[in-house]
């Protein structure tokens, strides 16, 4: 698991990536030394099941994606097989590249 993380992290943009459970703790990370693991990944399973929630509500399907966009960067969660990928970037980035990388590495932890 931390080699599709440490090679999604290759991915121009990325500065760290992480595997959570759907209860928010950490399975694996390669985060940056500027964020803490059990923080993001809190952060990130809350956010994701307060989202599910509203979604089943207006009866959509599940969550798939989630962005987040602040002044310098962005998280983005995804879907995954054993809970959620995280991803955090730099400001300015290819959002549909890193989407793409996140597929191919959630598709990755599903073997």
């Amino acid at each position: 698991m931390r080699e599709v993380l440490s090679e999604l992290n290759k991915t121009s943009g990325i500065t760290g990536s992480m595997v959570v459970g759907p209860d928010g703790i950490t399975i694996a990370a390669d985060l940056s030394s500027r964020y803490d693991n059990e923080t993001i990944g809190a952060l990130a399973s809350s956010i994701s099941a307060t989202v599910s929630k509203a979604l089943e509500k207006m009866q959509q399907s599940s969550l798939q994606r989630l962005t987040i966009e602040a002044a310098d960067g962005k998280l983005l969660v995804a879907a995954a097989p054993v809970g959620y990928l995280v991803v955090t970037t730099e400001e300015n980035v290819n959002l549909g590249l890193i989407r793409l990388e996140m597929k191919n590495a959630a598709r990755q932890l599903s073997i």
